[in-house]
């Protein structure tokens, strides 16, 4: 299975979080790749100049691809597909990940419930 980590997701797993289950632990290990979007970058960028998170995005990507995560970059398809999801959710971020999850096909790990409603390759855990 491939999965692609939503950014609260890659957060948790990064700092081995105890709001990420033994379960979703699981799922990520056996997984046959997992994928970083370059939009989780931007955004904990963009959180990190606001003060509202203490991270570098170099450090996060730098620690995401030790632990052997693949990089997702945006691509015309992607951008091609958020335009043709509905307006369920008003997260910019988020609604790029689910269109890259649709696009490749993968499935998006997240913790945001309301995402669900976009597709069935999204996972809540």
């Amino acid at each position: 299975m491939k999965l692609l980590l939503d950014t609260h997701i890659l957060l948790w797993v990064m700092r081995e979080a105890d709001e990420l289950s033994a379960a979703a632990r699981t799922m990520i290990e056996r997984a046959e790749e997992v994928h970083v979007s370059s939009v989780s970058l931007w955004e904990v960028a963009i959180k990190a100049a606001a003060g509202k998170l203490p991270l570098a995005p170099a450090a996060l990507e730098a620690a995401a691809l030790r632990a052997g995560f693949r990089p997702l970059a945006v691509t015309w398809t992607h951008a091609l597909a958020l335009h043709g999801l509905p307006l369920l959710h008003r997260d910019p971020f988020d609604r790029m990940l689910v269109a890259q999850a649709v696009s490749e096909p993968m499935h998006l790990i997240t913790h945001d419930a309301a995402l669900a409603r976009y597709s069935p390759l999204v996972t809540v855990i």
